[in-house]
């Protein structure tokens, strides 16, 4: 039921756009139809990518398609929101009529607004914001331990090799003790990680890194998102656990796509140990408390990437985004630095976090 909604939800909004385009604009039938037409083709690019129908084409076209079709849907959320506004102005007689029928004014202020709305997004997404965050162990630890976090990498086609450098050369610059990646480094197709040789830019970084699934390493095709993690030299962590300098200990979690996953009271030995799970989606975070983890890293929500969407997470999850509190147990929930689909961050922001564990003994 729910992909049903999610296929024709879309749809209907196109035909919405495509009629609000159709009376707007002051041209000739054919000009018209010619335009709405190229816009429902950019749309069912979206459809072709996530069924992952850019594999056969050559990478830079693959590359162009997928942010074509990924960026449209975000396009036509915010055609729709702006339609609905002036459709409401006009039931309670704010907006005339005339500003709505072929009107080249109105046509040219709207592209504006969504022009400069998109560019702004655009940018806001290659600023990486820096994260500080100061983490308290109750638990002795020989030295103050300097962490980076990462989630939703989503490298692929859109996140391509280019950019991926920049991020580790921004990664390496903190002199890392070790580095957590809270799931989704793959963002779909294993394919142009392997073309652009990305395992070999993640054996550039300059500390141990350790990770666990998210929901997109299945997509992609879990074993061979596995041998990927190997060739990059990542410790991936499946339902277990891993111990450094023998105070810290992290426990990577299954993604909640494998509904047979470990629980988290099984994964944690309560041996006395600063415990750090990643767990890509955050849900049921009282299950980490319960079983007594000390911080828990996640991503998975992107914070809804554009704003209304961040509503919507805010109101899913118990945190979505940002540092969190149960108990004795901290939480942080990652925007992500990188993102799915369209370039875009409105009312959220690409992050990477870098913490610092004390101890208070």
């Amino acid at each position: 039921m729910w992909m049903m909604i999610f296929m024709v939800l879309p749809l209907v909004a196109l035909a919405y756009i495509g009629w609000h385009a159709w009376v707007m604009l002051p041209l000739p039938t054919l000009c018209k139809g010619a335009l709405i037409a190229l816009g429902v083709c950019c749309f069912l690019l979206l459809f072709a990518s996530v069924a992952r129908g850019f594999d056969s084409l050559p990478l830079p076209l693959a590359q162009a398609a997928y942010e074509v079709g990924t960026s449209s849907l975000m396009v036509l959320l915010y055609m729709v929101m702006i339609f609905l506004v002036l459709d409401l102005g006009r039931l309670v007689h704010l907006v005339p009529k005339s500003l709505l029928f072929h009107n080249w004014q109105s046509a040219a202020v709207l592209f504006a607004l969504v022009f400069g709305i998109f560019l702004y997004g655009n940018l806001h997404y290659y600023n990486k914001v820096r994260v500080a965050l100061d983490l308290e162990s109750s638990k002795p630890l020989p030295k103050a331990y300097k962490v980076v976090m990462l989630s939703d990498l989503h490298l692929g086609y859109h996140n391509p090799r280019k950019e991926f450098v920049r991020w580790v050369d921004m990664i390496n610059a903190e002199n890392p003790d070790f580095i957590l990646i809270a799931g989704d480094i793959i963002d779909g197709s294993m394919r142009p990680l392997i073309e652009e040789n990305m395992a070999e830019v993640f054996r550039q970084l300059k500390a141990p890194v350790y990770a666990c699934l998210g929901n997109h390493e299945y997509y992609a095709g879990e074993p061979q998102a596995q041998q990927f993690y190997k060739d990059a030299g990542i410790r991936l962590l499946i339902d277990e656990a891993a111990v450094i300098d023998s105070c810290i200990v992290v426990i990577g979690r299954d993604d909640r796509t494998n509904m047979r996953r470990k629980p988290v009271k099984d994964l944690v030995d309560g041996k006395g140990l600063y415990t750090i799970i990643l767990d890509h989606q955050p849900y049921n975070l009282d299950r980490s408390e319960a079983a007594g983890v000390d911080f828990q890293l996640s991503g998975h929500t992107h914070r809804g990437q554009v704003w209304p969407i961040s509503w919507i997470t805010d109101h899913i999850y118990e945190c979505s985004w940002g540092s969190h509190r149960r108990g004795k147990t901290q939480y942080y929930v990652s925007s992500g630095i990188g993102i799915w689909g369209g370039k875009f961050r409105i009312g959220t922001q690409s992050e990477y976090v870098v913490a610092t564990i004390t101890s208070n003994q």
